[in-house]
This record gives structure tokens, sequence and C-alpha cells, in this order.
């Protein structure tokens, strides 16, 4: 009995120990989700060549394992170029993935009984979205309508927020003034958050600053040599962008070459951390 009775004591304290999670623990692989996404200016379906076709795009998305993509230049029954399609929604059938759509143009249908004609941007998901929004950005001299199109999305049990824009593409008070809005929009939530867009300008802007101020570009961290995005056939100036708050750590980054746009699309890898209490 003397020797049986420390024996157990000892097999107890060993249990307890392995029961409870020593302090190296508290950021265990099970709180990381590693992600794949990216932003594509689509040009409304329409490639290098010209030619309408969105299952280039498609090809794309689904054979780079995008997992979440902000796309740009998406037309909804828009007009015959795009051959009145509504692209976000046969984008999502065609990869199986959940879609949410921001009209920043919207207007009346050609004709009546048709839907209306909207131009704007789509967020692709393979993960549930589980809110989402569109706020429309300020043009102080007037320029194209923006937007910023928000999602939250479930990404295995931790959540995160998704955001796409495209900024004005011939007036930097535009854009100045969007990306302060952005900012702001931004600082409702502390999720961690990506935003990812054709920002139209290049990383040493005034615009682009506004927005590094609080969001990290994964380019310099992940990505090799210049980044050119624009444009496809003679890539120049890199005016596309992955941008990440806290939460996210950029693995690798790279931007893609294909003829599906006159845009070039940028792929980045994430590891995202579950915020504290999740």
């Amino acid at each position: 009995m003397g020797i049986v009775r420390p024996l157990l004591v000892a097999l107890a304290i060993a249990v307890a120990a392995l029961a409870v999670p020593s302090p190296a623990s508290a950021d265990t692989p099970d709180l990381k989700r590693d992600l794949r996404v990216a932003t594509f200016n689509i040009h409304h379906g329409a490639g290098t060549d010209g030619v309408l076709d969105l299952r280039r795009v498609a090809r794309v998305v689904e054979s780079n394992g995008m997992e979440v993509v902000g796309l740009q230049e998406v037309d909804r029954h828009w007009s015959s170029r795009s051959d009145f399609v509504d692209q976000a929604a046969w984008l999502a059938e065609r990869l199986d993935m959940h879609v949410v759509y921001g009209a920043n143009l919207d207007l009346d249908p050609a004709e009546p009984d048709q839907p209306r004609r909207q131009y704007g941007t789509a967020i692709l998901s393979r993960y549930p979205i589980l809110e989402w929004r569109n706020t429309l950005l300020p043009r102080p001299e007037g320029g194209e309508q923006r937007g910023l199109l928000e999602a939250e999305l479930m990404v295995r049990g931790v959540p995160m927020r998704f955001a796409v824009t495209h900024l004005q593409h011939n007036s930097q008070t535009e854009r100045v003034a969007q990306a302060t809005r952005i900012n702001e929009l931004l600082a409702e939530s502390d999720l961690p958050t990506v935003l990812v867009g054709d920002l139209n300008a290049t990383p040493d802007a005034p615009e682009i600053g506004v927005l590094t101020s609080r969001l990290t570009d994964t380019w310099p961290v992940a990505g090799t040599g210049p980044g050119f995005t624009y444009s496809a056939e003679d890539p120049h100036k890199r005016i596309d962008y992955v941008l990440v708050s806290d939460g996210f750590t950029p693995t690798s980054a790279k931007v893609l070459d294909t003829d599906a746009s006159d845009h070039l699309p940028v792929l980045v890898d994430l590891t995202l951390t579950a915020p504290a209490g999740t």
C-alpha cells in the first residue's frame, strides 16, 4: 500500500498536466487557417484579344485554387458588350462558389420588365458569406461612382472580413478621398481584414499611403520582382493590390500570367490567426 499510493498520485499529476495546455500551446495550429486569396480586374470578361469569354476568367480562378477572390469591372445585365449576362452569378454557378455583388452603377433596364443594368465589383468565396454590404465612395470631382464591397466570411470556424474596391482611374483627389473613406469603413470592425482591388495608383502614391497607414501591402512582404499588373500585354505598373490587417501573415504572392483580361490577377497565400476569444 505504501508504494501503490505514491504511484497513483504521480499518475494523477501526469494526467492533469496533459489536460492543461502549456503557455506555448496558446497559439496552436488549430487556431490558424491557410487561405488563398486574389484580386482580379476582369474587364467585363473581355481578354487581351478583345473577345468576350468568361470561361477564361473561370479557368484562372479554378486552376489557381483561389478560395476568395475580389473581382472588379463586373457587368450585371449591363449591355450588349457582355451579352446582358449577370457575370457574377454566372461565375459563381460555374465555379460552385458563394457570391455577393456590389452595384456601383445602377441604371434603368434597356427595355421594360428587364433586369436593372449594373456595373461594379463582386466577391467569390468557397467559404460561407455571413453578411455583406456595398458602400458608395465619395467622388468630389464628379467622376465615376465607386464603392467598397465588404463580406464577413467564416473560414473553417474562424471569422474574417474580405473587401474589394476599384478606385477612380483619372483623379488622385478622388482616390485620396475614397481611400480615406475606406479606412473609416474598415475601422468599424475589429475582424481580421483583407482589402483587394484595382487601386489605379502605384505604391508611392499618397492614396496608397492612406491605406497602408492601417493595412499591410502583401507584395513587398511575400512577392518577388516588381509585381507589375497592368497592362496584361505590357506589364509596366503595379496598380492591383492585396492588403491585410493584423491577424494575417502573407506567405507567398505572385502575379499570374493570363490573357483573360487587360489586368493581371494577384494571388496571395495567407495564414489567418483566430482572434482572441474565438
